[in-house]
């Protein structure tokens, strides 16, 4: 066998990423500029973007359950989207 063909746990892992410094500076500036911006933000309008951000994670969950399981209805698809949350919310009450 080529060692392309050997398991994982036999390779070494990857080194971590690490962007140019420019692209990090960009990067940091873009979330400082997003903190800024979140916290100029009036309580209503916080809520209302937890709910999109909500709502978008489940669309992409969804998209991703479609994905592995081509053969089942949208209720199926749904129906493991709410297990996926309930089993979250019972890891996050362990935590």
């Amino acid at each position: 066998m080529t060692p392309d063909h050997q398991p994982d746990a036999r390779r070494e892992p990857a080194p971590p990423y690490a962007p140019p410094p420019e692209t990090q500076r960009l990067i940091d500036e873009l979330y400082r500029e997003e903190l800024r911006e979140a916290r100029a933000m009036p309580a209503e309008e916080k809520f209302l973007a937890g709910q999109q951000l909500f709502e978008g994670a489940c669309r992409v969950t969804l998209a991703g359950i479609r994905h592995q399981n081509p053969g089942a209805t949208e209720a199926q698809c749904r129906e493991i989207l709410r297990q996926r949350l309930v089993y979250q919310r019972k890891l996050e009450e362990t935590a």
